[in-house]
């Protein structure tokens, strides 16, 4: 008992540490001199920013009570007015967000998620090959109704992953992990930030690129619909999702080549499950008149989350979804928070043209280059900062709009500068073990090494540079996107 309470003494010693550099840094930051070119507010801006980010990242308490502070400090210092500071919380964009977040919990009390897995272990899991794509083929056709990655991974995949890996003794922390636990692992981690890039809706850092790129002072496009989105990631997408498992099949193999067990244990829960219930037909036909609102969305005069309500108060009037439970998600209205402040500040950062500052500033670097070389260059670096950063968000947030109007004055194509950060911007979640929010409960789970974890995830890396930079460049050129 006194040991425990040592260590969390210790803990909490590490993080005031911790908090007490992040204020001393954002002092630093505030008392520096106003760079030529920026006014005073938007230097104080920046600096707020990017202390918020630092704190974020290192994160000494919670991310909530991180935005909260820096909303009191944007408004206390008058670096923004109340109106300007408290804009986020009705931006269409953080709706979006966490209107998917509630369809997302449709899937999981009306049974569909798991069903959906089920089958498609049935069906492909005689082979441990085949139940990796099994795997992906479900996270595939629920991406882009699950906002939530880690509701995706974390909270019906991973779950099927740990009950195969049991029944054939793959167990964590363990040499049998490698029977066949620790690819599926590692392999469902990978695909995920490729379904991640496909869709809007797949991922919540994701509305906030569509929000940077068609809002603020000067809109890069006036309009990145949901459609154009998908279309633009279909083909490369579906080709790093064969490819990919393939690959970590050849590299990382599993010992357990065949799987009969699996094929039989889906089915047995299938046949638990019954027949598909009435809640599950209403959660279908949501999410197929959802799709069909979101790629039609500018035919049909509904934007994205206009659409996203009309979804959940269908499954609220047919009690799939009950308003109740949907006000307990805490986790929910936690990301509603800081996501809206985020958003906040880094759209008034353009608005007060800090953004443009930095691009200047960056293309001073690469002037007189052109931008066939320097955008490639961009992009890498863009790319690999990841290893900096254990949130998609927060480098979305930081450096998505400074990196696209340097590659836009560079030269680069309008359209084929936002789809190539924005693709990037889900890629590299699988770069390391806390990139991406389902990272650390996949690595945590104790079947992959450190080691193989960053390997692999490097790896892919390359793997999806080399298809998204060749088969997607020709598949946006036939699309006429550039």
């Amino acid at each position: 008992m006194g040991q425990q309470a040592k260590n969390i003494d210790d803990d909490d010693t590490v993080k005031y540490g911790h908090l007490l550099g992040c204020v001393l840094f954002g002092l630093l930051l505030w008392f520096l001199p106003t760079p030529q070119g920026l006014t005073d507010a938007g230097w104080h801006l920046l600096a707020l920013f990017i202390t918020t980010i630092v704190t974020v990242v290192i994160k000494p308490m919670p991310v909530g009570t991180i935005a909260l502070v820096a909303l009191t400090l944007t408004i206390v210092t008058n670096t923004l007015t109340p109106a300007a500071a408290f804009k986020g919380f009705s931006d269409q964009v953080i709706w979006l967000v966490v209107l998917a977040l509630f369809i997302a919990k449709g899937f999981s009390v009306t049974g569909l998620g798991n069903r959906l897995a089920y089958y498609f272990t049935k069906i492909l899991g005689k082979k441990t090959l085949g139940l990796s794509y099994g795997l992906v083929l479900t996270d595939l056709i629920m991406a882009p109704a699950i906002v939530s990655v880690t509701g995706r991974i974390g909270g019906i995949i991973y779950p099927i992953i740990r009950g195969i890996a049991d029944s054939y003794e793959s167990l964590p922390f363990d040499k049998s992990a490698r029977k066949i636990g620790a690819f599926l692992t590692v392999t469902s981690f990978q695909c995920c930030t490729v379904t991640c890039a496909m869709f809007m809706t797949a991922m919540a850092a994701n509305p906030i690129i569509e929000g940077l790129v068609t809002k603020g002072a000067t809109p890069i496009l006036k309009e990145f619909t949901w459609g154009m989105w998908a279309l633009a990631a279909l083909v490369p997408g579906l080709i790093s999702l064969i490819i990919i498992p393939w690959v970590i099949y050849k590299i990382y193999p599993p010992e357990i080549k065949e799987t009969p067990m699996a094929s039989q244990i889906a089915s047995d829960k299938l046949k638990i499950m019954g027949r598909i219930s009435l809640n599950e037909w209403i959660m279908i036909g949501t999410i197929g008149a959802l799709l069909v609102m979101w790629i039609y969305g500018k035919k049909l005069g509904i934007d994205a989350a206009p659409a996203a309500l009309i979804g959940v108060a269908v499954l609220l009037l047919a009690r799939v979804l009950d308003w109740k439970s949907l006000i307990k998600m805490d986790s929910v209205w936690d990301t509603f928070f800081w996501f809206a402040i985020l958003l906040m500040m880094a759209t008034n950062l353009g608005e007060l043209g800090v953004s443009s500052w930095i691009s200047k500033s960056i293309e001073q670097s690469v002037g007189g280059m052109d931008w066939r070389f320097a955008f490639p260059g961009l992009l890498l670096f863009y790319f690999y900062s990841h290893y900096l950063f254990a949130s998609s968000t927060a480098h979305v947030t930081a450096m998505f709009l400074p990196f696209l109007l340097v590659s836009i004055s560079l030269g680069a194509p309008p359209l084929l500068a936002v789809l190539c950060l924005t693709f990037v911007s889900n890629l590299f979640g699988g770069l390391t073990h806390y990139s991406l929010a389902p990272a650390p409960l996949l690595f945590g789970a104790g079947y992959v090494s450190i080691k193989d974890w960053w390997k692999i995830g490097f790896i892919v890396s390359l793997i999806n540079i080399l298809i998204w930079s060749t088969v997607g460049l020709v598949w946006w050129k036939i699309l006429g996107y550039w």
